[in-house]
């Protein structure tokens, strides 16, 4: 039941394509911890903002913008550079406050019935399978279908100007009753208030949302009063949010940052957890394998029991061709994580690496437990169709290739594809249902 319910996500987004027009492109960053201190920063906010722990969906991008919006009715798109460019975690908490108010405020539906355009409200129906069939592992690229809205619509952009000016102020109120100071919310602001463009006063009026200056001043008032009545919120909470929030931007600043840079700005940063672990990420991409491994072996020493720790360790150990301490280490890893897909599924891609008849049942079987899990992720679901071929299984070969390139948005090769799992696997199996689903809706795409 899993499995039937996750391919509709490619058939969701193949139909979302052929409604709402062209896609764009995004590398999409998945990344089991900081997808897990995404939801763990953000749960006092969704809370507040009167929705379930689960209701609220994160996408991460690769790109230098400090944005962040809403798809789908409860997605929030985050670019990398958002997380990059606020230090501290209330500032991010207080974006996603923001994006919230977008939510519970239903501003995606009354933006579609303004705009009066059946295509883009349509296209908004099926974002969402879209947006959570995020194709993931090194450049794979992910299409959005934004919708075909006509941005030169003055009215349109008077009521966006209006959506933002209300989400400002709920923003507001949310922060405070999840007990997160809402000045954070002034603070990005102020930021963004330094990174307008030139002379974008002289264009307030073709602008999506109210100058920055003009926010402010706005909801100060707002602002302080918040303050006042902020709830309680458990110290030791803010300490653990503020602490996997700088791990997440130590994993963008070594991954993304200048490697070299790193290690000259940190040389002398002493054994700090934080310096340590971009100065490990930074050696890795230099490449330098070995103080990469000698500075992940202090992070395991400061914390033995952290299976992201233990994964980081395991991808060096791969990439740089060491199969057998790399298997090791993801068992470790997912061991200590054994719900967290992506740790089985760099599990799974050891595994498949040894090249063993024996290793590669084993690598099937943890596959398919990381596809059960999480069917998302486009480097698992090629890591998967490796292991199907190798064991001659040809038809669920194609099919999961035919999944993975559906998510890619790909929908030539995904037809192809499904069109050769069709033609192998037992007509009438669920498998076979799968590949004839992918195949109806490639030709709703053409």
């Amino acid at each position: 039941m899993q499995r039937c319910l996750r391919s509709s996500l490619a058939v969701l987004v193949m139909m979302a394509a052929a409604v709402s027009g062209p896609a764009w492109p995004a590398e999409v960053i998945r990344d089991a911890e900081i997808e897990r201190t995404l939801k763990q920063v953000s749960a006092p906010v969704v809370e507040a903002a009167g929705l379930a722990p689960d209701a609220v969906d994160f996408l991460l991008i690769k790109a230098p913008e400090l944005n962040a919006f809403v798809v789908g009715g409860r997605t929030i798109v985050i670019n990398s550079g958002l997380i990059m460019k606020l230090e501290r975690v209330e500032m991010f908490q207080a974006v996603i406050a923001h994006e919230l108010s977008h939510i519970v405020g239903g501003h995606l539906v009354q933006r579609s019935l303004v705009h009066g355009d059946v295509n883009t409200a349509a296209g908004l129906g099926f974002i969402l399978g879209l947006a959570t069939a995020a194709a993931g592992g090194g450049s794979a690229g992910f299409g959005i279908a934004v919708g075909t809205i006509d941005a030169a619509r003055k009215g349109l952009y008077a009521f966006s100007r209006s959506q933002e000016t209300s989400a400002d102020r709920m923003s507001v109120r949310i922060l405070a009753d999840a007990g997160i100071d809402p000045q954070a919310a002034i603070d990005v602001l102020e930021l963004l208030d330094r990174q307008e463009p030139l002379g974008a006063a002289d264009s307030r009026y073709l602008r999506t949302h109210p100058l920055s200056a003009m926010r402010i001043g706005r909801i100060r008032t707002l602002v302080d009063d918040g303050t006042k009545r902020l709830a309680a919120l458990d110290p030791a909470v803010k300490e653990r949010q503020r602490y996997w929030y700088a791990r997440a931007r130590a994993k963008f600043r070594g991954f993304l940052g200048s490697a070299s840079r790193n290690v000259r700005e940190l040389e002398g940063s002493g054994r700090g957890e934080i310096a340590t672990l971009v100065r490990a990420i930074s050696h890795f991409r230099l490449p330098d394998f070995e103080q990469a491994l000698a500075e992940t072996d202090r992070l395991l020493e400061l914390r033995p029991g952290d299976p992201f720790y233990h994964e980081l360790k395991a991808q060096f150990l791969l990439e740089s061709g060491r199969i057998d301490p790399a298997v090791r280490s993801y068992r470790k890893a997912a061991s200590l994580a054994p719900e967290e897909s992506l740790l089985l599924a760099g599990l799974g891609r050891a595994q498949l690496a040894t090249n063993e008849s024996g290793s590669l049942h084993e690598a099937l079987a943890t596959l398919e437990r990381a596809y059960d899990l999480d069917s998302r992720d486009s480097r698992m679901l090629r890591d998967l169709a490796i292991a199907h071929q190798r064991l001659g299984n040809q038809g669920m070969a194609a099919l999961v290739t035919a999944e993975r390139y559906a998510l890619e948005t790909r929908f030539d090769q995904a037809a192809v594809h499904a069109d050769r799992a069709y033609r192998t696997l037992p007509r009438g199996s669920p498998e076979w249902q799968r590949a004839r689903d992918i195949l109806l809706a490639t030709e709703r795409v053409h």
